[in-house]
């Protein structure tokens, strides 16, 4: 809750610069913070997978 507020001031913020209104750019903000919540971790995870997948299969073909 507290994100979403900070996200929306600084998407408001951002937006304020043109001289026009802000509440385009909090809704941006905020749906920007909803996505990166959901795909960071996600991200996380498959690098972490896809970094032991890799050590896994030169741990059975050594190098010559």
């Amino acid at each position: 809750m507290i994100g979403d507020a900070i996200a929306g001031w600084i998407g408001n913020r951002i937006d304020r610069r043109d001289g026009k209104g802000g509440a385009l750019g909090a809704i941006a903000g905020v749906l920007t913070w909803k996505a990166t919540k959901r795909i960071v971790p996600a991200a996380l995870v498959l690098g972490a997978v896809a970094y032991g997948v890799h050590k896994l299969s030169q741990g059975s073909n050594p190098p010559v």
